[in-house]
């Protein structure tokens, strides 16, 4: 290889952001994660000043993490390490309720055990809620980091930007893209491979809305598209699969995608 090569390489390290691996960043969520919900590993019962003191550990990598990257928007990196676990129990409530969206909402689901061990849903959605607190607190990029971490396990895209209400069941989840200014509200069902996206933007559009708002308790089946800012669905709508949908649906509202099919059978012949 060429001198020049090796220059280029020689210049992109000069101009990197200091920041933890990739892998230290979704280590440190991953161990959150067990903390919250111990369900998730099995080892002996921890005692209460144990638990604490988990919980301090954790709170002690977080910061590292922080002082590690460029400064904060909003406030000081201790700042937001405290706030971020002064907040940890309204995290942990609202993962809670996902939980129960989901063992309500999938006949399949026998119990929380099961949906905190093995569903795709709840691990995307977890991952999400522990980014988007970050991502509110003006941390840059660690949150992006822990969402693709979950993307990449799980096959679902959440932009940590994305705001999203209680009670979100994602059943099966591959393929689901979340888009930044997405808004999904409360009491939500999301099947496999639903594209929540932007029409096609030009960049100066990076900080207006570009992605569609959710209503309380619509259901969206596999394969719909719903793209737009401005495009709203309406409260305890009913999109159906393969759906393609720019422009906004009144509450109440059933969708669905008609297309021709003709089935002919034949009999084999002896």
């Amino acid at each position: 290889m060429n001198e020049e090569f090796y220059r280029n390489i020689f210049s992109r390290q000069k101009q990197l952001e200091p920041i933890p691996s990739n892998n230290v960043i979704s280590d440190w969520a991953v161990n959150l994660l067990n903390l919250i919900y111990p369900e998730r590993l099995t080892f002996p019962e921890c005692s209460l000043e144990q638990i604490e003191e988990r919980f301090g550990q954790s709170h002690r990598e977080l910061l590292n993490i922080l002082n590690a990257t460029k400064a904060c928007t909003q406030c000081s990196k201790e700042q937001v390490a405290a706030i971020f676990y002064k907040d940890l129990p309204e995290l942990y409530r609202k993962m809670n309720t996902d939980i129960s969206a989901t063992l309500n909402g999938d006949p399949a689901a026998q119990s929380e055990f099961e949906i905190i061990r093995s569903y795709p849903g709840f691990l995307a959605v977890s991952f999400y809620r522990v980014a988007h607190h970050l991502f509110k607190l003006g941390i840059p990029l660690i949150p992006r980091i822990l969402t693709e971490y979950a993307h990449s396990v799980t096959g679902i895209d959440i932009h940590p930007g994305a705001e999203i209400g209680e009670f979100l069941f994602i059943d099966h989840g591959t393929g689901i893209v979340i888009g930044e200014t997405t808004v999904i509200g409360n009491h939500v069902k999301l099947y496999q491979g639903v594209t929540l996206g932007a029409l096609s933007v030009d960049k100066f559009m990076a900080n207006t809305k570009r992605h569609p708002t959710i209503g309380d308790h619509v259901i969206i089946y596999s394969g719909a598209t719903i793209l737009g800012g401005d495009t709203f669905i309406g409260e305890n709508s009913v999109i159906g699969g393969n759906v393609w949908l720019t422009k906004s649906v009144l509450p109440d509202s059933t969708v669905y995608h008609q297309s021709a099919m003709k089935v002919i059978e034949t009999k084999n012949k002896i």
